[in-house]
């Protein structure tokens, strides 16, 4: 059947910044980090972000960023002199939003009060904290640099320095953990006053010294007692859980990850970092993903090698849905429309079969049941 065609509009852009250095690299991360030498070559890393943003700029087609993520690897690790000077090349290139969100991550073993303050300062507005536990067992089984002292003095920290809205991110269904330890740490985040929390289960990942050398984590059956319990303990606190992992107070929700999963554009500069690009008048998806590697990023002959992948028509639809169905508000038809250029139409018969199993809700807008959101995959194979 061919496809039935509406009409693909240009949508709201973000800008992502990776920085791929950490002081050590966590056994279960399958993120790009790499372990820094002594020296951090940043004014360098700084010129190439620029220069990399500036071979991007086409792309912006006349957009104000919406929002900027920087993620890693560990950005707190930079100095506040080398956002300063990329924050003035950022500026010089991109119209800002008057109400932009910036986050930072920031692990509470890189912490410093002055840094702290100079970032705010900056406009960095929105911090995520990459905390995991508050258990200092757990903390070293998992590699983490911080004791959860530190942890809790670190947000402290930023709180002084201006910063009221930050998530924490956290883990549970780690080795040996049961339903009271992941409460305990559950408890202990919810004291600190985050606006917005990712909760999620640690999973084992190839490409990860857990997946080389696996620990022994709970039974399926404590994994779900410990899910049960912690939703609930969320919502009693104000926690309203809009994504699978994330959970935020009232307008706090994490505005760089909805533009994210609601299949919006987002430039990606920086060592491995992933974009998606619009092209409404060649009627065209792009995805770009930058050389991986630090030292070849900072190498200027390759740098300029950047892997752009287009999304074929015909796929469109599963790479929206990949993305909404993570959504627990639901996605507009509409939405669905503007952002593939495909019409509603063409997945009726998908979404009926989903809808009569169970994992769809019936309606004038794509929204998982609350048995769609646990068998998610089960979901997405209805799109296939």
């Amino acid at each position: 059947m061919p496809l039935s065609h509406s009409s693909l509009q240009l949508p709201p852009l973000s800008l992502y910044i990776h920085v791929p250095w950490c002081v050590r690299k966590c056994p279960y991360c399958d993120f790009n980090s790499h372990q820094a030498d002594e020296f951090l070559p940043e004014q360098d890393y700084v010129v190439a972000l620029l220069e990399d943003l500036k071979r991007d700029a086409h792309w912006v087609q006349g957009r104000q960023i919406e929002s900027i993520f920087i993620g890693g690897g560990t950005p707190s690790m930079l100095s506040v002199q080398a956002y300063e000077d990329l924050f003035a090349g950022l500026k010089q290139q991109l119209n800002f939003a008057d109400n932009i969100e910036i986050t930072m991550e920031a692990n509470p073993g890189t912490f410093e009060a002055e840094k702290f303050k100079g970032y705010r300062q900056l406009g960095i507005n929105r911090l995520s904290i990459g905390i995991q536990s508050f258990q200092d067992e757990q903390l070293k089984n998992l590699g983490r640099i911080h004791s959860a002292q530190e942890a809790i003095a670190a947000v402290q920290m930023a709180v002084d320095a201006g910063f009221d809205n930050f998530n924490l991110d956290l883990m549970h269904g780690l080795p040996g953990q049961d339903l009271e330890l992941a409460l305990s740490d559950l408890r202990q985040a919810i004291a600190l006053k985050p606006t917005h929390l990712s909760w999620y289960q640690l999973t084992i990942e190839p490409n990860t010294e857990y997946f080389k050398y696996p620990p022994k984590l709970p039974q399926d059956e404590t994994l779900w007692d410990i899910q049960e319990a912690g939703q609930a303990l969320l919502s009693e606190h104000g926690f309203q859980q809009y994504e699978i992992s994330a959970y935020a107070q009232k307008d706090r929700q994490a505005r760089h990850n909805i533009n994210y999963w609601q299949f919006g554009d987002y430039l990606g500069i920086g060592a491995g970092a992933h974009g998606k690009i619009t092209l409404p008048g060649e009627n065209r998806i792009l995805r770009t993903n930058k050389t991986r590697l630090p030292k070849d990023y900072l190498n200027t002959a390759k740098i300029k090698s950047v892997n752009i992948s287009e999304i074929e028509t015909e796929d469109r639809d599963l790479e929206f849905f990949m993305n909404a169905l993570r959504l627990y508000q639901g996605t507009p038809f509409s939405l669905f429309e503007q952002r593939t250029g495909l019409s509603i139409e063409h997945c009726q018969t998908k979404m009926a079969k989903a809808i009569e199993a169970g994992l769809l809700e019936a309606g004038d807008q794509i929204k998982t049941t609350a048995k769609g959101q646990l068998f998610l995959n089960e979901l997405l194979e209805k799109f296939l």
